[in-house]
């Protein structure tokens, strides 16, 4: 009988970074008081879909790593919020690292102590602007099976301090295992917006005996293996142009060509920064002090490693592959070790079932034949012949790009929080379809409090999505548009593809398109707002005008810079915004 949720491999845990919102300043200007990672998308917290993407694919040991001044708010959300406490038990934990600014960048981050100490196992590194139709459950198939990880992943013991032990197939004792990134199609599709970054990738596909041979559906869940290529290049499409710049053209290692002869080359995808990664990253991440960002240090470097000479070497991953506790040596405390029991040997449902463990061979002695005979299939063990260091595959799954796919989108900017929010408020709600046949993303009602929408107003169900609580006087005209709790709307106000927060009024005969209002804000009668950002608490006068504006409480303070905006201080690399 199938199992009503999926089970992840043992031991499997997730990381989800809930960065301070450098890219959303309008609306987390007080990270302290209302993080990133609390913005409303589509009414629920961003939170909210990383979370339940992990809990679908059955991963439950999840953590949030937060900086300590948003630790309160985030724990605060996780017991009383109705969205988040809704969710399947257990709870996430929050980590808060001590020294954790809200500077640091994603792969500085993975060095703190506190966070070395959190990864036990093969994980999970998402964002908490990540929204991912994907099922989870297909990716870590993916990942599994093109890893050789079909009996469960790896997991740190007490004794083994260089890495974990593994206890699926495969005859692999280190935890040498590759790692899977996801990229998706950032222009032309409904919900892109203009000027969203992108990055440069190049993929080449998967040798025929590493690709799976079984038949598959063309569409589905199923599928999603067949379309894993490896990740050769990676870099922002800024990195790239600079390059291109100092070395007057695009230059490529003559190593890449030799390595992989047919190399696809994209530059409207995006990384999701949604990494199935296994134990010995963590490692990698903290032997390089110089690496700053996941996705263009991590990443890169490790893609680039793989088909450049030399490089693992100073990337120190030889370093991280060598195991110095053999068979024997106690633990760390000096303490005895049992007797290894040999699960494998117990099993009835794999080759070999019943067979007695063979006392005379070390632990050295398996671990090399194991090496030997995954060295075909990149298992990252080094040939003894040879010494050569062989590094385990980055794959990359390219999300395709048609209509019909599911949505994968970061939202880490206040165009994208609008496009993103109003393409969920389109999903049918169950109230509709059924629960079985509504998306994962569907919320039970369109208008969740119809006594509160005046006889005399127009609300278009299709596209509209009203939160509880939320009072709309007549000769209203709302389209396309999101309305959080707790919100008024007074008579004669027009609303055409807007997102309005918590607590928020709407004034008479207000006018507002393209527009977000931020929570607890006033927007004052007869006002005609188009492509603007209202900041929390802020009351606009009555009778504006205006088009492509900020409205903040602390706007003024950038008059003496030409009216630049905030978010300008901190750069245009949005990788480093965890």
């Amino acid at each position: 009988m199938p199992h009503s949720v999926p089970v992840p491999p043992t031991g499997f845990q997730a990381l989800i970074l809930c960065g301070p919102g450098v890219s959303l300043t309008t609306f987390t200007s007080s990270p302290e008081e209302h993080p990133k990672a609390l913005l409303p998308v589509a009414n629920r917290p961003m939170v909210y879909y990383p979370l339940s993407w992990c809990y679908s694919m059955g991963v439950t040991n999840i953590t949030l790593i937060t900086p300590p001044a948003c630790q309160a708010p985030l724990e605060a959300a996780l017991s009383q919020n109705p969205h988040l406490t809704s969710l399947p038990s257990p709870s996430p934990s929050v980590l808060a690292p001590a020294d954790l600014t809200l500077t640091t960048g994603t792969a500085e981050l993975l060095r703190l102590p506190e966070v070395q100490a959190c990864i036990k196992s093969d994980f999970l590194l998402l964002p908490c602007d990540l929204i991912c139709d994907i099922p989870g459950e297909s990716l870590l198939e993916a990942w599994m099976v093109s890893q050789s990880a079909l009996g469960g992943s790896t997991i740190r013991t007490g004794w083994n301090t260089d890495g974990p032990k593994t206890v699926g197939m495969g005859g692999e004792q280190g935890g040498r295992r590759g790692g899977l990134a996801v990229y998706y199609q950032s222009k032309g599709m409904e919900e892109s917006v203009k000027g969203e970054v992108t990055d440069f990738v190049a993929t080449a596909p998967l040798e025929q005996d590493e690709a799976p041979a079984v038949s598959h559906p063309l569409d589905g869940p199923a599928g999603l293996r067949f379309g894993l290529s490896k990740l050769v290049l990676s870099m922002p499409m800024d990195t790239l142009k600079e390059n291109m710049e100092e070395q007057k053209g695009l230059l490529i290692r003559h190593s890449l060509v030799k390595k992989h002869a047919q190399v696809k080359m994209l530059t409207s995808y995006r990384d999701a920064h949604a990494y199935v990664f296994p134990y010995w990253v963590s490692r990698m991440a903290a032997l390089n002090e110089k690496f700053e960002s996941v996705s263009e240090d991590l990443v890169g470097w490790w893609a680039k490693s793989e088909w450049q000479t030399g490089l693992g070497e100073k990337l120190r991953l030889r370093e991280v592959f060598q195991q110095k506790h053999k068979a024997g040596e106690g633990s760390e405390d000096g303490d005895n070790l049992e007797e290894e029991i040999d699960l494998k040997a117990m099993s009835t449902t794999k080759a070999g079932a019943g067979t007695p463990r063979d006392t005379s061979v070390s632990e050295e002695n398996e671990f090399q034949f194991a090496s030997r005979v995954n060295s075909g299939l990149d298992s990252g063990s080094e040939s003894a012949d040879t010494g050569k260091l062989t590094i385990p595959p980055l794959l990359a799954y390219m999300h395709s790009s048609k209509p019909s796919a599911p949505l994968v989108r970061r939202v880490d900017s206040s165009a994208l929080l609008l496009s993103v929010s109003l393409r969920l408020a389109k999903l049918e709600s169950v109230e509709e379809v059924g629960r079985t046949a509504a998306s994962p993303f569907a919320h039970n009602q369109k208008v969740a409090y119809p006594a509160g929408v005046a006889q005399r107003c127009t609300v278009t169900k299709s596209d509209c999505l009203l939160a509880p609580n939320v009072t709309v006087e007549e000769k209203c005209v709302i389209k396309e548009t999101v309305i959080g709790p707790n919100c008024h709307i007074a008579s004669g106000a027009r609303l055409t593809r807007c997102l309005v927060m918590d607590g928020a009024v709407i004034g008479e005969r207000c006018q507002l398109t393209g527009t977000i209002v931020g929570r607890r804000s006033k927007i004052g009668r007869e006002s005609v707002l188009k492509d603007c950002e209202v900041q929390d608490g802020n009351v606009v006068p009555d009778e504006t005008d205006a088009k492509n504006e900020k409205f903040m409480v602390f706007e003024g303070l950038d008059d003496d810079e030409d009216g630049m905006d905030v978010s300008e201080d901190y750069g245009d690399d949005q990788d480093d915004d965890f």
